[in-house]
């Protein structure tokens, strides 16, 4: 399996709108942060993007994809869901409408907010394309399989919202947590990369802080285990320098294989 990590970053992204601090001036590449979408390449030939954020058409290019089985949504945030249009792309390169998973509010809110995505009545002109999905919920802790892809969604709380953590074979990704139950980092246990989302060194209301990302890391006990979702408020140096032994923060770009 390879996963390649597309975006890294908080909602604002890295660097955020007139700032001008250190991080955000950084000519370290591995400082500037798209929000957080993945890529996920089983050895059967299925291609899983998680999801589709603002600058999804930039990270699929800057990263050489082009072609996706189907996506895997986490939640119905701006920053997850925004840069569907994208998918015309890959929907047009399936040759039909891509199978859209994620929990039911997220699927309402997409057919909410994009009803041209995935409702089949509404065809684009003779000659014209658009972004075509179908809908498929998933409830948490019920496995399913897309191809050779083995998945089980996992709840997470997220403030008012309830996220959708995957394991996906022996890779696991968690975004936009708060905490993580133990019967979720039960079902992580095992995996050979953990991806985790952490915001800032203090607490935050919904999400994990650096150090309590660290705690779930070692409760999961992941040989590796990559930070996301990361802010301004740290560089990638200096973030590195300071984590413990098998964890790290991960980067736009970021590549890597996992033993099936």
């Amino acid at each position: 399996m390879i996963v390649t990590l597309l975006g890294t970053g908080t909602s604002f992204g890295v660097p955020q709108i007139g700032c001008r601090c250190r991080v955000c001036c950084s000519n370290d590449p591995r400082d500037r942060r798209s929000r957080c979408a993945a890529f996920v390449q089983t050895a059967g030939g299925t291609n899983l993007l998680i999801d589709t954020p603002p600058e999804l058409r930039l990270q699929l290019v800057a990263a050489g994809l082009g072609r996706a089985d189907a996506v895997l949504y986490t939640h119905e945030h701006a920053d997850h869901i925004h840069g569907i249009d994208d998918l015309r792309a890959l929907s047009v390169k399936h040759r039909g409408a891509l199978p859209l998973y994620g929990s039911r509010e997220t699927l309402d809110t997409i057919a909410t907010r994009f009803p041209y995505v995935v409702d089949p009545g509404m065809r684009p002109l003779p000659g014209t394309t658009k972004p075509e999905g179908t809908l498929h919920p998933v409830e948490a802790g019920v496995p399913f399989t897309i191809g050779d892809a083995h998945i089980v969604p996992l709840a997470v709380p997220h403030g008012r919202s309830t996220v959708l953590a995957y394991r996906i074979g022996r890779f696991g990704y968690v975004t936009d947590a708060k905490s993580l139950s133990d019967e979720v980092i039960e079902a992580l246990r095992g995996v050979e990369v953990l991806v985790l989302n952490a915001l800032f060194r203090i607490p935050h209301p919904t999400h994990l802080s650096i150090p309590e990302a660290v705690t779930v890391a070692q409760q999961v006990g992941a040989p590796r285990t990559l930070l996301t979702h990361l802010t301004h408020d740290h560089s990638h140096a200096e973030l590195s320098a300071e984590l413990p032994e098998g964890i790290a923060p991960a980067f736009d770009g970021l590549t890597f294989t996992i033993d099936d």
